[in-house]
């Protein structure tokens, strides 16, 4: 038998560590006198104050420990295990997203931003649409492509969407995503739409999306800065993305900001009559 001293040396885990362990049902003692209360261990529990060590050093919560500790079944164990490390590789992933960003913001000098006043004609797509909340965009976005694909056998340009304002701005609004293609299928949720006519504000976003929104902001900086009023559903094209190189350093997405130029003030005078801003168009995918 060990005494919890020779124990914590052992296994480099604190006596106070191993006391709250034992409290917590984690880690029994294999003996405590009845007399002193000392704490005793076997050598045959190192391993487990180990793993449990290593649990926690993951933030793995106790009652989740003490399932792991107790399941007589290894596949369950592992499995508890796993969904663990799955939930860490997600907020490690959005942790390095926004240090992403976070640099790219307090960068002392932003990179200027190359910005195109483009007229897009009517197009007639195929495509896939729904009221959907912002955190499901993603997924929805994912499946509702994956049936474009099947069913649109030739495409005749890239991917695009369109998402209102209102999910921006109330975290759930219209998304639409598209194939362009000659003879729109009707099958399932596909169906033929004409986007109509608009003229945007495009730049292009490089790399993965984890910082979309700093160049979303860039943009609308340079719509505000420029006089352009805006209108209508951001649109979103999908030149190069992970359906087509697993390389992140290769995607490219180019964002239109719908707009319409304000009409420049005239000076009053006699006889003057006033100019107005010509009124908004009415918004794409709607």
């Amino acid at each position: 038998m060990l005494a919890i001293g020779e124990f914590s040396r052992l296994t480099h885990l604190s006596v106070r560590t191993l006391r709250r362990y034992h409290d917590a049902g984690l880690l029994e003692p294999a003996a405590v006198d009845a007399t002193t209360g000392y704490r005793y261990y076997s050598a045959d529990q190192i391993p487990a104050a180990q793993v449990i060590h290593r649990l926690r050093q993951l933030d793995v919560p106790l009652p989740d420990v003490q399932r792991i500790l107790r399941s007589p079944d290894p596949g369950a164990r592992a499995t508890l295990v796993a969904d663990h490390l799955q939930r860490l590789e997600a907020e490690l992933d959005r942790t390095r997203a926004a240090v992403a960003s976070l640099r790219r913001l307090l960068r002392p000098e932003p990179a200027p931003l190359d910005v195109e006043v483009r007229a897009v004609p009517a197009t007639t797509v195929a495509a896939v649409e729904d009221d959907v909340a912002l955190e499901e965009v993603l997924g929805w976005y994912a499946g509702a492509m994956a049936e474009l694909d099947a069913v649109v056998r030739q495409p005749t340009g890239v991917p695009g969407g369109l998402y209102d304002n209102a999910l921006f701005e109330d975290g759930h609004g219209h998304v639409l995503v598209y194939r362009p293609t000659a003879a729109p299928p009707r099958s399932g949720r596909v169906h033929a739409v004409t986007l109509p006519a608009v003229e945007l504000a495009v730049t292009t976003h490089v790399g993965e999306h984890d910082d979309i929104d700093v160049t979303y902001g860039e943009l609308g900086r340079w719509v505000v800065t420029n006089a352009l009023a805006v209108a209508g559903p951001v649109r979103e094209t999908y030149l190069v993305g992970p359906r087509d190189t697993p390389e992140p350093d290769a995607w490219r997405t180019e964002i239109g900001w719908p707009v319409f130029r304000m009409a420049p003030p005239v000076p009053r005078g006699p006889g003057a009559v006033e100019r107005r801003p010509r009124t908004s168009p009415s918004s794409p995918g709607r």
